[in-house]
């Protein structure tokens, strides 16, 4: 059964227009390559008093998003999108997973 994934991400101050900019305009491949590995229903979602992004999405249950972080496209990515938030020193987004503490269907 598919599950839902969240997780946080930190955006610099000042940027939320640029990255909503790049969202708006997210590469084909990228958004193909997130449904190929089994990721669907993904939204992030800005808290601007703190510059936290909360970012939740769907995967399937033999989704392969752990093939992400050595994939080319989305490597291009992080660098791109590395100058307006927090990143690893690789450029990998700094990302904390979330525990589920309620749901209501």
């Amino acid at each position: 059964m598919p599950e839902k994934f969240a997780f946080r991400m930190n955006l610099s101050p000042g940027h939320a227009a640029e990255y909503k900019r790049r969202h708006d305009e997210i590469w084909p491949e990228l958004a193909a390559l997130l449904k190929q590995v089994g990721v669907s229903d993904y939204s992030i979602w800005l808290d601007e008093e703190t510059h936290h992004l909360f970012a939740v999405l769907t995967r399937a249950d033999d989704h392969a998003m752990d093939t992400l972080v050595t994939n080319a496209i989305v490597r291009r990515w992080w660098d791109f999108m590395a100058d307006i938030m927090e990143t690893r020193p690789d450029n990998e987004p700094v990302q904390v997973p979330l525990e589920k503490m309620f749901h209501l269907e």
